[in-house]
């Protein structure tokens, strides 16, 4: 089980009449904006299958789940959802919460397929997920090492407890959003549970 208060990602499959694209563009911009004015909201998107597929996924990502539970439950998603049934009709969506998600596959995970509930595959064993972040942290910090102790004078002088501080705060974002999601791309054969 999840903490209680960690950030949980949305993502949605549905499908589009292909005559009325523009409009469904439209409608998602939409929903995103609506989303952006709720606390809690940490980010969305999203992508069509390809320029010929009626098939459209959306991600959205909140702090929590009380935070999510308030957008889903709110009057402007009603309205925002009972305005695109004209030309949009959702059939899968997914919760995902912890590390795993970097995976592509969480330790939890609820997965709606047309109405119905179904079992999501597993996650990749935790030493598969061990050695890829390691693959992506090691070269990324021995390089920001090297860069800084040669262009800050004074780096080495710092306390230690600052140095790991200001690493650690330059290094996570570019792991998290970069080289994890990367990394990840590259080793998807080998991560998977079954190899």
């Amino acid at each position: 089980m999840p903490p209680e208060n960690a950030p949980i990602t949305i993502s949605i499959e549905r499908t589009v009449d292909p005559a009325r694209i523009a409009q469904a563009t439209a409608w998602m911009q939409t929903g995103i904006n609506l989303a952006t004015t709720y606390p809690g909201f940490l980010g969305s998107g999203w992508v069509r299958a390809g320029t010929d597929s009626t098939t459209w996924h959306m991600l959205y990502r909140f702090a929590d789940d009380a935070a999510l539970l308030h957008w889903e439950q709110s009057p402007e998603r009603a309205w925002w959802l009972q305005s695109g049934s004209g030309f949009m009709s959702q059939h899968r969506s997914e919760r995902r919460t912890g590390i795993e998600g970097w995976f592509d596959e969480p330790t939890e995970v609820t997965v709606e397929h047309a109405g119905l509930a179904a079992a999501a595959p597993a996650a990749p064993p935790r030493w598969k997920q061990a050695v890829t972040i390691w693959l992506g942290f090691f070269p990324l910090n021995l390089l920001f090492t090297v860069l800084v102790t040669l262009l800050v004078p004074g780096w080495d002088e710092l306390p230690i407890v600052l140095r790991v501080l200001l690493t650690t705060l330059c290094l996570t974002p570019v792991m998290t959003y970069v080289l994890l999601p990367g990394v990840t791309r590259m080793l998807r054969r080998w991560l998977s549970p079954t190899s």
